[in-house]
């Protein structure tokens, strides 16, 4: 699964601003009244843009995603609590270390 960066094309250090033109770009390419014969494919990474864009656009969801990934926008989006409910106590060290 792509990160929504990659989604979007933009760089880990890109500025809302960025964000907001990649974004403008990318539903433009994808819209799925522009892609007539590959409607399901559009409207799939539409949706996706729509995703990724919702997220790093907004401060909070951007810095959650930043640390704990797409797990910790899913459930209830809090991170530490649902992560201790699921592992068991301080077993978190040896997730997150993909980089």
């Amino acid at each position: 699964m792509a990160s929504y960066y990659e989604i979007l094309d933009v760089p880990r250090s890109a500025s809302a601003d960025d964000i907001k033109k990649a974004y403008r770009r990318k539903a433009l390419q994808w819209h799925p009244d522009k892609n007539p014969d590959n409607k399901e494919f559009a409207e799939k990474k539409f949706k996706e843009v729509a995703e990724a864009y919702e997220v790093l656009s907004d401060k909070h969801k951007r810095e959650i995603y930043d640390r704990y990934g797409r797990e910790g926008l899913t459930g209830t989006g809090t991170g530490p609590s649902r992560a201790e409910a699921g592992s068991g106590g301080p077993g978190l060290e040896h997730h997150h270390h993909h980089h």
